[in-house]
C-alpha cells in the first residue's frame, strides 16, 4: 500500500461519501453479485472450473465493496437471495446473461467476458468519481481482478475457435489488457 498514508486515510473515512460515491458502491455491490450469481449458474450447468474459480473471486470482490459500505455505514444494496437484485436494471441484465448462458457452455463463457468487460467500464468511470484512496485501491483491486477475468474468458473461446468483441471498453483497451499478463491484484481478488 501507501507508506506514511495511514494517517490520511483516517483523515479521509472521517470526510462523508459524497452521493457520487454512494451511488457507486451501492451499484458495485450488486453488479459483482450479478458475475457471482451468473457464473454459480454456469458452473452448475457445465460444471467447468472457470466458472467455480471466477465466482469465488466475485464474492471476494462482494466482500471488498461491503467492507467499505460498512464503514461509511452505507446500507447493504445486495439481496442475499441468489438471481435477486434490488437495482431494476441489474435484476434485467442477470435474467438477459442467465438466459444466454443456459444456451450453451460457448455462451456462458461469452457471458463471462460480457460481464468483465461490463464491470471494467463501470469501475473506470467510479474510479473519476472519487479522490478517497480507500475506495481507489479496492477499484484498483477489482479492476485487476476483472481483467484476469476476462483474459481467461477470452482464453477459453479462443480455444474453441470463438473470438470475444468488447462490448463496454474499447478495442484498444481490450488487446491491451488482453497483451498484459495475469497479475495479482491485492488481498482482494
Amino acid at each position: 500500500m501507501f507508506s506514511g498514508c495511514s494517517n490520511d486515510s483516517d483523515n479521509q473515512s472521517s470526510i462523508p461519501l459524497t452521493q457520487a460515491e454512494i451511488d457507486d458502491l451501492k451499484f458495485l455491490r450488486e453488479e459483482e453479485k450479478l458475475a457471482r450469481d451468473v457464473y454459480l449458474f454456469s458452473y452448475d450447468k457445465y460444471e467447468a472450473a472457470i466458472f467455480n474459480n471466477i465466482s469465488q473471486s466475485e464474492q471476494k470482490h462482494m466482500n471488498s465493496v461491503l467492507s467499505l459500505m460498512n464503514k461509511y455505514g452505507i446500507p447493504d444494496s445486495a439481496s442475499t437471495e441468489i438471481g435477486v437484485f434490488n437495482n431494476s436494471d441489474l435484476q434485467s441484465l442477470y435474467s438477459s446473461l442467465k438466459a444466454q448462458s443456459d444456451i450453451s457452455l460457448i455462451e456462458a463463457l461469452k457471458v463471462g467476458a460480457t460481464i468483465e468487460d461490463l464491470d471494467i467500464n463501470d469501475i473506470d468511470v467510479f474510479i473519476g468519481h472519487t479522490t478517497k484512496s480507500d475506495l481507489l485501491n479496492v477499484h484498483d483491486n477489482l479492476t485487476c481482478g476483472s481483467k484476469n477475468h476476462i483474459r481467461s474468458y477470452t482464453s477459453q473461446l479462443t480455444a474453441n475457435n470463438v473470438t470475444y468483441i468488447p462490448q463496454y471498453i474499447s478495442a484498444e483497451y481490450y488487446n491491451l489488457i488482453l497483451s498484459e499478463s495475469n497479475g495479482g491484484c491485492g488481498k482482494n481478488n
